[in-house]
């Protein structure tokens, strides 16, 4: 197990900088992984998996380095045209990338879903890929040296050679500093991506209409797994407002696969969509930090998920 110790940048090291996505089965801490390292929520984190769909990114700013972390989906088993694109998806990010990390939950035993995308990693020669055993919190010191033990050997078994394998708990934050600390050198040498203060490169609409996504997604847990796709028609500042007392008008179109879903997203006496309303637009303020007026409608886009069209205009 290489890599436990801490790395210290010579003073004269030139800067690195690079992008890096995190791979692994849903609710493997993916996004948690992300926000630790940014320090600041940019990516979705819902414990429904597939909702990422956007290449949300956060950048971990350093004085020798800047790291990009582009968010993929999940890669699965397609049983949709969308479930292909988003394999496809999946499949291009992993090649452009500088560096990848393979989350794996320590809590969980290593199951088919773990080796079908260590089996996909392998056919990526170029790419450095570093094993990030999450979720260490929830085990203690014996079933986390198996998990550590039973990664190299998935690696092993699989001509899968890890450039790093490391335990980290986003949780408690442990360990996080030295994961970067890890993923930094394996980055090519060049300035800075992206100017100091950006922690995410997602145009504002796109990570509005995830939060709404996300608030609607909250109470259909099994209802509607998928089949809700959010498009923000236009956000435009309220005219006539004091400087002081600036308003954003938002308008945005939430999409259904079928008329008979419309009653779940709405709720009796649209209560639900109510909340919905009021859920993403508190997290929309806190990340555009102003005011918001928030207008949303719920519209049926028959079979979007199947229908090359529609999944265009959705964003897809």
């Amino acid at each position: 197990m290489g890599g436990m110790s801490a790395r210290t940048q010579p003073a004269d090291a030139p800067h690195r900088s690079g992008f890096a996505c995190f791979v692994g089965r849903p609710n493997a801490g993916k996004s948690t992984l992300t926000n630790a390292l940014v320090g600041t929520k940019v990516a979705i984190t819902s414990n429904r998996p597939q909702t990422t769909r956007h290449s949300v990114r956060g950048i971990v700013h350093r004085p020798e380095a800047q790291l990009v972390l582009v968010d993929t989906p999940g890669l699965h088993k397609p049983r949709t045209l969308l479930g292909e694109r988003l394999n496809d998806v999946v499949r291009s990010t992993w090649s452009e990338v500088d560096v990848i990390g393979f989350c794996l939950p320590a809590d969980q035993k290593l199951g088919p879903g773990d080796t079908f995308i260590a089996r996909e990693l392998a056919g990526i020669k170029k790419t450095p890929k570093v094993a990030v055993v999450t979720k260490t919190d929830l085990v203690d010191s014996k079933q986390l040296a198996q998990q550590l033990l039973a990664v190299d050997k998935l690696g092993r078994d699989l001509g899968l050679e890890w450039a790093e394998i490391v335990p980290v708990s986003a949780v408690g934050d442990d360990q996080v500093h030295l994961l970067a600390d890890l993923l930094v050198p394996l980055l090519p040498e060049g300035p800075p991506l992206y100017p100091e203060g950006d922690l995410t490169d997602e145009p504002e609409l796109v990570m509005v209409a995830e939060l709404i996504r996300e608030a609607a997604l909250e109470g259909v847990r099994d209802e509607l797994p998928h089949s809700i796709a959010v498009v923000v028609e236009e956000m435009i500042p309220r005219e006539g407002r004091p400087e002081n007392r600036p308003l954003l008008d938002i308008h945005a179109n939430l999409y259904i696969e079928r008329p008979s879903q419309k009653g779940i997203i709405i709720g009796p006496k649209g209560a639900r969509l109510k909340d919905v309303g009021t859920k993403s637009r508190q997290q929309i303020e806190a990340l555009l930090g102003t005011p918001v007026f928030l207008d949303l409608h719920v519209k049926v886009a028959k079979d979007w998920q199947r229908d090359p069209k529609q999944l265009r205009k959705l964003g897809f």
